[in-house]
């Protein structure tokens, strides 16, 4: 494979493509992590493109790492959805690419979704209490095992 940077071009194998203008390993990154913490929050896109002026399209793009984001932009998305803006950083590696989450991944968002979603305190608490007390009995049982 032959790269040729000149300017602020990038030939490929004869394909020209400019240079920041597709969306990296990063982007799809915080898009990812955008994604995850609106899921927890238990916003939909729409309430989210709402919230930070941009369309639902737009945001669909963030999400999905097609589109950059701004610095002024990402500020706003992490006043919006509560986390610094390192936090979109965070498990970042140098080469890392986009990865699927797991089943369990997926699990837990939907779980933290729904859980937002649940307007009573006391059926919060009582969801709440319930996880408190199976992750303590599974906690005996592996040191029991043990």
């Amino acid at each position: 494979m032959v790269t040729i940077e000149t300017g602020r071009r990038v030939e490929v194998a004869g394909q020209a493509e400019r240079v920041g203008q597709r969306a990296n390993a990063a982007d799809r990154h915080v898009g990812a992590r955008i994604r995850e913490r609106r899921v927890m929050m238990g916003l939909s896109q729409q309430q989210l493109a709402k919230m930070i002026g941009v369309t639902y399209q737009q945001a669909h793009k963030y999400e999905r790492g097609l589109n950059r984001i701004s610095a002024g932009r990402l500020f706003e998305i992490g006043q919006v959805l509560n986390v610094p803006v390192s936090w979109f950083f965070e498990g970042l590696a140098p080469e890392a690419g986009t990865h699927e989450a797991s089943p369990r991944q997926r699990m837990c968002l939907e779980l933290a979704r729904n859980f937002a979603l649940i307007d009573n305190e006391k059926h919060q608490e009582a969801l709440s209490q319930m996880a408190r007390a199976l992750a303590a009995q599974s906690q005996a049982e592996r040191e029991g095992a043990g």
